[in-house]
């Protein structure tokens, strides 16, 4: 048995290991790639961005290169077939037209992937990024100032937050400001035009059956969309649904379309609902439907269904929008933020790993080792589901590793109690877990509560500590409660006479 326990225990320490260095540094296995969690350059390395770079050179050597790329051109076309020799002629001619504008958009590009680099997706504090301020275009002919309201804005903030989306701009922040303005920041991504292009033009709402066909435009077929709670034909149950108000020159191009959709079969029988060429949702037909108002059931929330409502009145949006700013910005707490910080929760690690030790002996070893898989687990949560992280997100980690030490501190304590009993080190153990658990689990809920209310009543920043919090909070209660105990258990079979290097009182 003791043999057995070590050989467990010797495991449980290299899994501990191999799994912080595949969820922190990465790993390579055939065509399998997991990328490391910071990516390249976290501790200063520029090598990523300097090698998009080129240098100047002179007129001379252009002249060389060109000479150069002209014979290996010829060489590779004398092995080829008649067909392949035009395909390169014609390669050759598109090279030569190639301008210096387009090679400096591609640089551009390429620095703003390399910053963006690694499974972490990093916050605007941290990595940089562009800052586009919209408002209402009061010059439009379109505009009427009784159509700017705060409903209104709500429908504009739906459609950009829709288009970043679309785009992977998923880290995105958007904030309000006066009445009629908007702000986007987007971390990692500098090229300000193309974004303020994407956000500012005009919304492509239409609706299309299963065969492609269009079958309403939602800027001129489209008159409402409303979230509404009630009953439906579904069941008497009250649900959430949306309603939604045709024109009435909509209302029989409608009815033909659904007409159809409800009689087809294999699956064919919805009609998608697009914008800017992405489905937000394909409810099925279940009839044909020839009146003014028809309704959009499902399994929606409140939330849910008032989003898909303030989409599709997207494609009727009364007034336009125009970029009153647009600039890129460094990382606001420097280049250095990041490293420092990591550095900062590794010593911070440490001195913890030391006093764990120094105060609870050889449980405390065994609650390092548990505290090593908190580390390694939450760092794959956080690359596999490519968290957001900002400073404020890096405190709820660091604070959540204090929490984690916390539980087992409460944990061997109540051992220590029973030790003073005179109980049998099984004994001890089993009885100081029982005891601790009410407790951990108590301020362990507490704060996952706390972490729910931040991230639905806060912004961008407060919505990180929450979010990483919250992760850490759970990862540490499964760490402290499963692993740890797992370990002592076994150290429990190693028959170990001294009760003092158990648990030092």
């Amino acid at each position: 048995m003791k043999k057995k326990s070590i050989i467990i225990l010797a495991l449980m320490v290299v899994i501990a290991l191999v799994l912080n260095y595949v969820a922190i540094f990465g790993i390579t296995i055939g065509e399998f790639r997991y990328d490391s969690l910071f990516g390249d350059g976290v501790f200063g390395s520029k090598e990523v961005v300097t090698q998009t770079e080129q240098p100047q050179t002179s007129e001379e050597d252009k002249t060389t290169e060109e000479k150069t790329e002209d014979a290996q051109t010829t060489e590779e076309t004398e092995t080829t077939e008649d067909a392949a020799e035009e395909t390169a002629d014609e390669a050759e001619t598109a090279d030569t037209q190639t301008t210096e504008e387009p090679e400096a958009e591609v640089k551009t590009e390429e620095k703003a992937v390399a910053k963006d680099n690694g499974r972490i997706r990093k916050g605007i504090d941290l990595a940089g990024g562009s800052v586009i301020s919209f408002e209402v275009d009061t010059a439009s002919e379109n505009y009427d100032s009784s159509l700017l309201t705060e409903a209104n804005m709500d429908i504009v903030e739906a459609i950009f937050s829709t288009r970043m989306t679309n785009a992977g701009y998923t880290e995105a922040r958007i904030s309000r400001g006066e009445l009629g303005q908007i702000t986007v920041e987007i971390p990692s991504v500098f090229d300000t035009d193309s974004a303020a292009s994407l956000l500012g033009s005009t919304a492509k709402l239409t609706f299309v059956d299963a065969n492609g066909e269009v079958v309403l435009d939602g800027a001129t077929d489209i008159k409402n969309a409303e979230h509404r709670f009630g009953q439906t034909s579904n069941g008497l149950n009250s649900e959430d649904y949306v309603e939604i108000t045709l024109t009435p020159e909509a209302v029989t191009k409608f009815a033909d379309a659904t007409e159809k959709a409800a009689a087809a079969t294999d699956g064919m029988n919805f009609i998608a609902i697009m914008m800017d060429d992405a489905i937000i949702s394909a409810p099925r037909v279940q009839t044909k439907i020839d009146s003014e108002t028809c309704i959009i059931s499902g399994d929606f929330t409140a939330e849910t269904a008032s989003e898909l409502a303030n989409q599709i009145k997207s494609g009727s949006l009364p007034f336009d929008m125009k970029v009153i700013s647009q600039q890129t910005i460094g990382a606001e707490l420097g280049d250095e933020a990041l490293p420092t910080s990591l550095i900062a929760a590794l010593i911070g690690i440490l001195i913890i790993l030391i006093f764990m030790i120094i105060r609870y002996k050889l449980s405390g070893l065994l609650a390092d080792i548990a505290l090593l898989y908190y580390i390694g687990i939450i760092s794959l949560v956080l690359g596999l589901f490519r968290i957001n992280l900002s400073l404020s997100g890096i405190a709820g980690i660091v604070l959540s590793i204090g929490m984690a030490v916390d539980a087992n501190v409460i944990i061997f304590e109540r051992i220590k109690e029973e030790l003073r009993l005179g109980k049998t080190i099984k004994a001890t153990v089993q009885s100081g877990f029982h005891k601790a658990f009410s407790a951990i689990l108590d301020s362990n809920i507490t704060t996952i509560i706390t972490c729910v209310v931040l991230y639905l009543s806060g912004i961008g920043t407060v919505r990180g500590f929450a979010v990483t919090l919250g992760l850490g909070v759970i990862v540490s209660m499964l760490t402290a409660v499963v692993i740890t105990k797992f370990l002592l258990k076994q150290l429990v079979h190693l028959n170990i006479k001294n009760r003092n290097s158990i648990c030092a009182k």
